[in-house]
């Protein structure tokens, strides 16, 4: 993947289905949602500096794993890759279930508990087919991908300043209290528009010019996102009456339609949100394998993650989306929205375990004097970057909420077992190496007959 087409994978991996609905979302707040966004795009980007630093030492496939072992052992790289293993198999069955309610826009009618279920694994298994023909094939769809999306996002930021009414905001802090505490309660709910920006480093393997590429597409793809996000969120808050806003299901569409009158806009961005999901599961199925991949190399994961072809670990891949599948099937077979919804809670915790191990891996790097690893620059800058990014992935873990960490920290311990086991037989694989005698008879008459060169010398 040359430079394009890997900024592309971290904007299109930042840039999922959340952006259609996020305007309504953060709406009940008031416009100090859009001074939390400003915020949380200078720790986004603060993130991706550090990322592409610590790529410029470390240009390898697994990104957020190999920063973790390599400065704080195989147990920390391990709970990284289980964690980002995690996150992404999971949330992508919650994106092919986000992506079927944008389908019935585009194709109204009372759709059956079948044809969503096959529409939502579509979903899931038309990026996979993408992943298996190779990296290619993966960067041209999330070039493409990332192009139809972002062009129609822009343009409605762009030409909904010329519509921007200011009688349509609301108050600064809508209901009152202090402006602190009405920052971190629109900063809760768009805490992980950001989650993707490790992307670049994660495929880094597959980057062309990694050193260089790695850290200049993860900040592309970063402020590319930012800009859609705040542009597109300020006109939606200046084209939509507020009381409407905080109701609407279809922001981005209520938008279009206050612009250019009709209701032909609920299907122009219904379709921009199917296209925004398609290739948000494109980008992060390749994700989903190229965690396991590395920490299958250092015998953390089962040796399968190995199997890889044209650049893709074609074993992860399968195995994500199958389990993706499953949750998607439980979902819909089952009705058992509960157990859903908890496991997208278990992802929203996820994501911060490898940027927490991350930055702390740079803050070591720099306090050990050990600046070989990281990219050379002044040593205040890099650490305030490096604080930077943990406070602002720290901000992550506290935004993301009581029950999410709770069964986040359950889940991320049941691997617990998972490297107790493979630990066990990394060791005893060790040990029979050890162990093995030298069973060359040619060698052991050679050493037989070898006098020993300390008697030699003394005679």
């Amino acid at each position: 993947m040359n430079l394009i087409t890997a900024t592309a994978l971290v904007m299109g991996n930042i840039i999922g289905g959340g952006i259609f609905l996020l305007p309504a979302s953060v709406a009940p707040f008031g416009t100090v949602s859009l001074l939390a966004f400003g915020v949380l795009t200078l720790g986004a980007v603060a993130l991706a500096l550090v990322f592409g630093r610590l790529a410029r030492r470390h240009p390898d496939t697994g990104g957020p794993y190999v920063y973790a072992r390599e400065a704080f052992g195989d147990f920390a790289g391990f709970l990284s890759a289980w964690s980002y293993w995690t996150m992404t198999w999971v949330s992508n069955a919650a994106l092919a279930v986000a992506a079927v309610g944008y389908v019935h826009v585009l194709f109204p009618g009372h759709a059956s508990a079948g044809t969503d279920l096959a529409v939502a694994l579509g979903a899931l298994w038309l990026p996979a087919l993408a992943n298996f023909a190779g990296t290619r094939y993966v960067g041209a769809v999330q070039l493409v991908s990332t192009v139809l999306k972002f062009v129609p996002l822009l343009f409605i930021a762009v030409v909904g300043l010329f519509f921007f009414d200011p009688d349509n905001l609301g108050a600064f802090h809508e209901g009152g209290g202090s402006t602190v505490g009405g920052l971190s309660a629109a900063a809760a709910i768009l805490l992980y528009s950001y989650v993707g920006v490790e992307s670049a480093a994660m495929s880094a393997g597959e980057v062309r010019d990694p050193e260089r590429n790695v850290g200049r597409a993860t900040v592309l793809g970063t402020v590319g996102a930012a800009v859609v996000y705040l542009l597109g969120t300020v006109a939606v808050f200046g084209t939509v009456a507020h009381d409407k806003l905080v109701h609407s299901t279809a922001p981005f569409s209520d938008a279009v339609n206050a612009m250019f009158g009709g209701h032909w806009g609920g299907t122009v961005v219904a379709g921009a949100a199917v296209i925004s999901i398609i290739g948000a599961l494109n980008g992060w199925t390749l994700m989903s394998a190229q965690s396991p991949y590395a920490a299958a190399k250092d015998g953390l994961f089962p040796a399968p993650f190995l199997t890889k072809r044209r650049g893709v670990p074609t074993f992860g891949v399968l195995a994500a989306v199958l389990l993706a599948s499953a949750l998607t099937v439980i979902n819909y077979l089952t009705g058992a929205g509960g157990v859903f919804e908890i496991l997208v809670l278990i992802t929203t915790f996820s994501a911060t375990v490898p940027y927490l191990l991350a930055a702390g891996a740079q803050i070591y790097f720099l306090l050990t004097g050990r600046r070989d690893q990281v990219r050379p620059a002044r040593f205040a800058r890099d650490l305030t970057l490096a604080l930077v990014a943990f406070g602002f992935t720290f901000w992550l873990v506290a935004g993301a909420g009581y029950a999410a960490i709770y069964q986040g920290v359950l889940f991320l311990f049941a691997g617990i077992l998972v490297y107790a086991v493979m630990a066990a037989r990394r060791a005893g694989r060790e040990n029979t190496v050890e162990a093995e005698p030298d069973t060359d008879p040619a060698a052991a008459e050679a050493t037989a007959h070898t006098p020993d060169r300390a008697s030699a010398a003394a005679r």
